[in-house]
């Protein structure tokens, strides 16, 4: 069986440096993590949370899964939720969806492509209660604009589930935020959705979407 010896070498490269800068990190990160933040973001392999927004590990909670999608029967996406939120105490979750996404560009597709159009059929349901805005668009504007909307679609059933809506009934200090990523700069945007509260999460969700769908 082969072992990928050069990520081995990379790993071990990659220790040494921290503990040089750090003499002390690993023996403290193993302690605890403390992170503010949770990001449930893309599995793209070309966005790799922590890098993008130059935190360190233990400084961000991570989901990641095919075009940053959050539905209320994904139990693995709810417990890193329940987690996150009522263990770890973060004050912040981060939906991240990534401009050229390729499941936003499948979901577009009308093809079938086996499996994952049985997870991508909710990035089509965003698809279609946009439609009428996202058909007046050029097919590079259309899936640009998808990836918005969607980022921000999952960031409201975010704030939907019975744990961010428990964790708001007790007062927890918790905001949810939508946020977009661009390959091509390597440049965060936020696309205006911050959610502290479950009375007004929906008008703060279609302000944020009037906003996007007003671009051209």
């Amino acid at each position: 069986m082969k072992t990928l010896p050069e990520l081995f070498i990379s790993n071990r490269a990659w220790a040494e440096r921290m503990t040089r800068h750090d003499p002390e990190f690993f023996e403290r990160l193993s302690r605890q993590q403390a992170p503010e933040y949770l990001w449930i973001g893309c599995s793209d392999s070309r966005v790799p949370a922590n890098e993008i927004v130059g935190l360190m590990p233990g400084e961000m909670f991570v989901h990641r899964n095919v075009a940053n999608v959050v539905v209320q029967t994904d139990l693995n996406c709810l417990s890193v939720l329940q987690f996150a939120i009522e263990v770890l105490r973060v004050r912040h979750v981060i939906v991240c969806g990534h401009y050229g996404c390729g499941g936003i560009n499948t979901a577009l597709d009308k093809g079938p492509h086996g499996l994952i159009d049985n997870w991508l059929r909710h990035v089509q349901d965003v698809h279609q209660k946009y439609r009428l805005d996202l058909d007046k668009l050029d097919a590079q504007h259309r899936l640009d604009r998808l990836c918005e909307l969607n980022a921000l679609e999952q960031a409201r059933n975010v704030a939907r589930t019975t744990v961010v809506q428990d964790a708001w009934a007790r007062k927890q200090p918790l905001e949810i935020h939508s946020w977009i990523y661009g390959i091509n700069d390597g440049l965060l945007r936020d696309l205006g959705l911050v959610l502290a509260n479950s009375a007004e999460s929906d008008a703060v969700t279609r302000d944020s979407v009037s906003q996007i769908l007003a671009q051209r």
